[in-house]
C-alpha cells in the first residue's frame, strides 16, 4: 500500500498567529506533525504552505515543501495544487494530515490509508471515536458523525446527533445508558482522481451552514467510510489553552 501524506500548513491564524511554528518541546509544532507522518510509512510526506517562514522552517528540519497559492480558501484546495505539481496518478491515495495535530499517532495515518484501500467503493475514508461525556456531545467544536450499518457516513454535524428525544427531554447533562455517539477525527484519505473533481464543485448549503467541508462529499452523492480509531488520536491545537495542554503533554512524557 503506497500513500502520500500532504500537510497543509498556514501561517495566519486568528487565535494563534504563526501556529505551525509555535514551539513545543524545543521544536516547531509542524516538525512534530512531520515526524509522525514519516513514521507512518508514507511513500512521500509533503508540507504545503504559502508562507516563506513556514517553508524556511520546514526545510530546516529536512522536510519536502511545496509552495502553493495564497488564494486557496481551504487545506483541501492546497492539497490539490500539490498533487497536480507532483503529477500524482489518479488512484494514488492521498492523506490529509492537519498541521496542528502534533499528537496524531502514525498508526492512525496508516489506518485511514488502509481504510480507503480496503473500500474501493468509497470516495473518502476517515476515523471516529466514541463520545463518552455530555460535554463533548454538546460542544460545537467537536464534530459528530452518524454512520449506516456498513460504516458509511450518513451525516456530520456540530450539533448532538442522533438526538435522543426521550432522554434529552428531561436532561442534557448526561448521555443515554446505551450511547451511540461518535466524534469525528479530522484526518482524511482520498484518491487523487476524487480530489481533482471535488475542488471543482461549489460549496453546498449544508457545508456553509455547518462549516464542514466533508458535507460537500455527501451532498454530491459521494461515500465516506468511517472507521473507529484503533489508537487514541490525541488532540489538536486551536487555542492558547490547547497549546498549553500539548506542551504539558510533552513535558510529562519526558
Amino acid at each position: 500500500m503506497h500513500f502520500t501524506v500532504v500537510i497543509p500548513a498556514r501561517y495566519a491564524s486568528t487565535r494563534l498567529p504563526g501556529k505551525p511554528l509555535l514551539d513545543i518541546a524545543g521544536k516547531p509544532m509542524l516538525e512534530h506533525v512531520h515526524a509522525n507522518a514519516l513514521a507512518s510509512g508514507a511513500s512521500k510526506v509533503i508540507i504545503a504552505t504559502d508562507d516563506e517562514r513556514v517553508r524556511s522552517s520546514a526545510q530546516g528540519f529536512g522536510a519536502d515543501v511545496c509552495m502553493t497559492s495564497k488564494a486557496h480558501t481551504s487545506g483541501t484546495e492546497r492539497i490539490v495544487e500539490v498533487i497536480e505539481t507532483l503529477k500524482e496518478p489518479e488512484h494514488q491515495i492521498i492523506i490529509n494530515v492537519q498541521g496542528d495535530e502534533p499528537l496524531l499517532p502514525p498508526g492512525l495515518i496508516r489506518q485511514v490509508a488502509k481504510g480507503l484501500s480496503e473500500h474501493p467503493d468509497s470516495d473518502v475514508a476517515t476515523l471516529c471515536e466514541p463520545i463518552t461525556d455530555a460535554g463533548t456531545l454538546f460542544d460545537p467544536a467537536a464534530v459528530k458523525v452518524v454512520m449506516d450499518k456498513n460504516g458509511f457516513a450518513l451525516y456530520f454535524s456540530r450539533a448532538p446527533i442522533p438526538w435522543d428525544r426521550d432522554h434529552f427531554a428531561n436532561r442534557t447533562d448526561s448521555l443515554p445508558s446505551e450511547s451511540i455517539y461518535y466524534r469525528h477525527i479530522g484526518i482524511y484519505a482520498y484518491r487523487a482522481l476524487f480530489l481533482r473533481d471535488y475542488v471543482t464543485r461549489p460549496r453546498c448549503s449544508l457545508e456553509k451552514v455547518e462549516v464542514l467541508e466533508q458535507l460537500r462529499v455527501l451532498y454530491n452523492g459521494g461515500k465516506i467510510h468511517v472507521a473507529q480509531a484503533e489508537e487514541e488520536p490525541g488532540f489538536g491545537v486551536d487555542t492558547p489553552d490547547d497549546l498549553a495542554r500539548v506542551r504539558g503533554f510533552f513535558v510529562n512524557a519526558q
